[in-house]
């Protein structure tokens, strides 16, 4: 029978040899330090079972046995195989406690089994499957800690043996049981180590909504409980292996795949290994806990990272010339841009403006003039079911490469381009023309949700119809849940320069009537794009932070409906040489209107440049409020001042027509149009006030011919509706207020979209030639939909709404539709209403469960094709099941 010797190395004093109280760890292996030990001695008992432990569970290195090196302080210090022997065994009652004897002393342990009992241990199957002709199958059942052993000292002149020690008791065998345990685990661990191979059982991502993942990357809000990342932060991780894992033996390592075909060079095959200790620019993964089989690493990733869906596998070998083992764990990350990482370039420095740009779901956008600013309430819904799938699936349908996802930049444009189905069967149909016959219209929606969820359940066919606003609404959910701080501006009076001149050309034949062929370009009463945060390194130094995008098919960019994103900055310098697109939005925002007249020989003639003609009221929703926050002086100087004409000029170098600030203006008379209040309202006449004052002091005599004509929102003209003449004497510093009126019976079957109106006022001094020339736009007022909630607002409890609308028009309304929809409170849907009489009113209540608590918009629109822009909102805030109060109060959008 093998058996193995025990050498221990006893200091001088009389001792006990410790055993180990400390946890064990992964490096407590065969010829590894221990822990630091403590607690109790071992008796003679526990180390008689830890011989048969060791015989046992020794495996390859079978023939070898056990030596115990002690410290100065006698603590174990480590455990190494050496020799065995063959001895013999006497009886069990002389073990007792090892005496203290001079170093260095030489104790021999011995044991002899029972053959008819003593079960084959695993060291000499393991020699028998090597060497079977050398062994001999031996049949045991157990050991008996009962079995007798004899210790034996090397015989020392005149002494005479100690007296053998007393049986230990029962409380002390059981306490002795627990403590060995630590030790069978260590010997256990070591067999298991060696012989089997690596492979991995489970892999858990840690991806609860509540968990610390999603909880410290600011993803908990976002739907399902997948693993949602932001790049340039650690993240925990478990995983499961067949048996304990021991980085000295083993190797593992983490890859992360995305796109059809990843590559390492690229970024789309990443390779996380194992290491010590983290940096912050690398994929690198550390091992946190290790308890049994089970492992927490924490990951790192850049903050350069490529951001989409990527898979994961687990690489494990146990040794060199090993087969690894790759386990798929059926489960994708997604990794997100990240706002609040220093080192990514959308970093922004402001914990309420992030809440505002990133995390909040609803928003308002404005519309309208500049004298009649108009908000309705849009449900970004970022977070919401289907929408982070629908936007990723958004960038794999691009022609992105997906190692471009790493820019910001190219995100963007690339968003830009996918949001219009002009060119790439994007996600929305643009649509200006007023038949929306085979879709929905643009005024209907007030929600990016439905919209991203159409597209993306019908794998990729564009959503119709929609305009400028809808364009934004969905490109600030898309950047939003990409993780891009971005929000929605509406800037009024926006040009559209389509000549590349950087101004806003009006042309006039002869008798100073409009040339309407050769008007291309146009100005919109409003238009509405976005601003999305990140830093441009790619520019000089200055131009990082707000950057203009815009989704709405205008013009093309590199042969693609698209623009941006634009530095707002360089945009308010006038550096419109810088990419991209810097010179069109450069134009909407502060290009002169420069008015031409055609001569007799067919040339043409400047006679007019008006200065403060578009870019004015630029206008998002204020952080953490739903006030609007004026940002024009962020596109742009103050009007006339120094630093603005600097800017214009210097822009207008870089244009088709760079010498346009060559001829002077006559200055003496000017002409205003005016209205009261919110101006004229729908189903009533349009009253205005047209000021012409003479600035000097001579009298001056003109005659200004006047024309009404309804007009889409862009700034194209349908029709004219209405021409006067009106002579006008100026005496010296006079001001004369004109009266003007639109009766309703002449527009009333004539509006578009928006109920837009242009007016144009032109004529010219009879004593100085001066030309004047004013084009003013403006909307007929549509009423609000008035929602009032009902009742207490309760996660899981049903409450009601009642929702509210009054026909402004004598006539009817043929098949009007409510659309309705809140957040956590209810799905989108349509409230067929029907027709509607002149000036009745119509009243319907709606039932829903709130499963959200908090503060919620309940959102409601009008779509008919006689009215349009009517729309309400109704803030509700949800409580809890128990405590909940009332909640909310309606509002009306204007």
């Amino acid at each position: 029978t093998y058996v193995f010797v025990v050498v221990l190395l006893i200091s001088h004093h009389e001792r006990t040899l410790p055993l180990f109280d400390a946890p064990v760890t992964k490096s407590c292996l065969l010829d590894r330090d221990l822990p630091a030990p403590g607690g109790a001695g071992c008796t003679a008992n526990e180390i008689q079972l830890l011989i048969r432990v060791m015989e046992d569970h020794t495996g390859s290195v079978h023939n070898k046995a056990c030596k115990i090196s002690l410290n100065a302080s006698g603590m174990p210090e480590s455990l190494i195989w050496i020799r065995s022997e063959r001895l013999t065994v006497r009886s069990s009652s002389e073990i007792g406690r090892f005496p203290g004897v001079a170093p260095p002393t030489r104790v021999e342990l011995t044991i002899q089994s029972d053959v008819g009992k003593q079960e084959e241990g695993g060291c000499r199957r393991w020699f028998r499957k090597i060497c079977p002709c050398c062994c001999k199958r031996q049949n045991s059942e157990s050991y008996d800690v009962t079995d007798k052993v004899e210790f034996t000292k090397p015989p020392t002149p005149n002494t005479t043996p100690e007296p053998a020690k007393p049986k230990p008791e029962n409380g002390e065998m059981k306490e002795f049981g627990g403590r060995i345990k630590v030790l069978f685990d260590i010997l256990t661990q070591s067999s298991k180590t060696r012989h089997v191979k690596l492979s991995v059982c489970s892999v858990d991502l840690l991806s609860s909504k509540s968990g610390v993942n999603r909880t410290e990357h600011h993803t908990d809000l976002y739907h399902g409980d997948e693993l949602i990342i932001r790049r340039g932060q650690t993240f925990q991780m478990e995983i499961e292996f067949n048996r304990p894992f021991s980085p000295d033996t083993d190797k593992m390592h983490l890859e992360l795949k995305t796109g059809p075909l990843p590559l390492v060079s690229k970024g789309t095959h990443v390779i996380i290994p194992l290491v010590e200790h983290l940096e912050d620019e690398r994929w690198e993964a550390k091992v946190t806990e290790q308890t049994r089989n089970k492992v927490k690493l924490s990951v790192n990733s850049p903050a350069t990272a490529v951001i989409g869906l990527f898979g994961l596998t687990v690489t494990t070998r146990s040794a060199k010339d090993e087969e690894p083992t790759v386990h798929n764990p059926s489960k994708d990350i997604v990794i997100l841009f990240n706002p609040w990482c220093e080192e990514d370039t959308v970093f922004l420095d402001d914990e309420e403006q992030r809440k505002e740009y990133v995390l909040n779901d609803t928003g308002r956008i404005y519309y309208g003039t500049e004298k009649q600013i108009g908000a309705r309430t849009w449900n970004f819904g970022q977070f919401h079911e289907g929408i982070l799938d629908a936007c990723l699936f958004i960038l794999e349908k691009s022609d992105m490469p997906p190692s471009g996802r790493a820019d910001p930049v190219n995100v963007v444009r690339v968003v830009s381009a996918m949001i219009n189905a002009q060119d790439d069967y994007g996600v929305l149909v643009g649509n200006w023309s007023g038949n929306y016959s085979d879709g929905i219209s643009p005024a209907a929606w007030s929600s990016s949700v439905e919209i991203l969820r159409k597209y993306h359940s019908s794998t990729g066919v564009p959503v119709r119809y929609g305009q400028c606003w809808v364009f934004s609404g969905i490109t600030t959910t898309v950047l939003r849940c990409l993780g891009i701080p971005a929000r929605s501006v509406t800037n009024f009076q926006s040009a559209h320069d389509t000549d590349v001149s950087l101004t806003t050309d009006v042309y006039f034949d002869e008798n100073m009537e409009p040339i309407d062929h050769l008007n291309s370009d146009s100005v919109w009463n409003f238009h509405v794009w976005n601003d999305c945060w990140m830093a441009r390194p790619d520019l000089p130094p200055g131009n990082g932070g707000w950057q203009a995008v815009d989704a709405t098919p205008q013009e093309t960019s590199q042969g693609t409906f698209r623009c941006g994103p634009a530095s707002v900055s360089a945009i308010r310098s006038g550096h419109v040489y810088l990419k991209h697109d810097t010179p069109f939005v450069f134009a909407e925002v502060n290009s002169d209107k420069i008015y031409w007249q055609r001569n007799l020989d067919g040339t043409f003639s400047q006679i007019y440049n008006e200065k403060k003609a578009v870019g004015h009221c630029i206008s998002t929703k204020a952080v953490g409020s739903d006030e609007r926050d004026d940002i024009t002086h962020l596109y742009k100087h103050p009007e006339e001042s120094e630093e603005e004409r600097i800017a214009v000029e210097t822009a207008c170098r870089y244009g088709s027509k760079p010498d346009i600030y060559c001829a002077p203006a006559a200055e003496d008379v000017s002409v205003e149009v005016k209205f009261d209040g919110e101006g004229p309202r729908m189903g009533h006449d349009a009253k205005l006030s047209i000021v012409v004052k003479n600035q000097s002091s001579q009298p001056r005599q003109t005659t200004l011919h006047s024309q009404v004509a309804v007009m889409y929102y862009t700034g194209v003209l349908k029709s004219a509706i209405k021409k006067d003449k009106m002579p006008v004497e100026l005496s010296p510093n006079e001001e004369k207020i004109i009266e003007w009126v639109l009766p309703y019976q002449q527009y009333q079957n004539q509006l578009v979209d928006q109920a837009a109106l242009m007016l144009t006022l032109s004529g010219r001094v009879s004593e100085t030639k001066q030309v004047l020339a004013n084009q003013t736009t403006f909307r007929l007022r549509t009423p609000d939909l008035q929602i009032t909630p009902l009742g207490e607002a309760v996660v899981g409890k049903e409450m009601s709404a009642k929702i509210t609308f009054t026909n402004p028009l004598s006539r009817i309304l043929k098949d009007v539709v409510f659309r309705v929809e809140g957040l956590g409170l209810q799905k989108g849907h349509e409230v067929v209403i029907g027709d509607v009489g002149g000036r009745a009113t119509v009243t319907v209540t709606e039932h829903f469960i709130p499963t959200q608590p908090g503060p919620r918009k309940l959102v409601a629109s009008l779509d008919c094709k006689q009215l349009t822009q009517v729309h309400g909102v109704a803030d509700i805030v949800t409580g809890e099941l128990t405590g909940a109060k009332r909640l909310g109060h309606g509002s009306a959008e204007q």
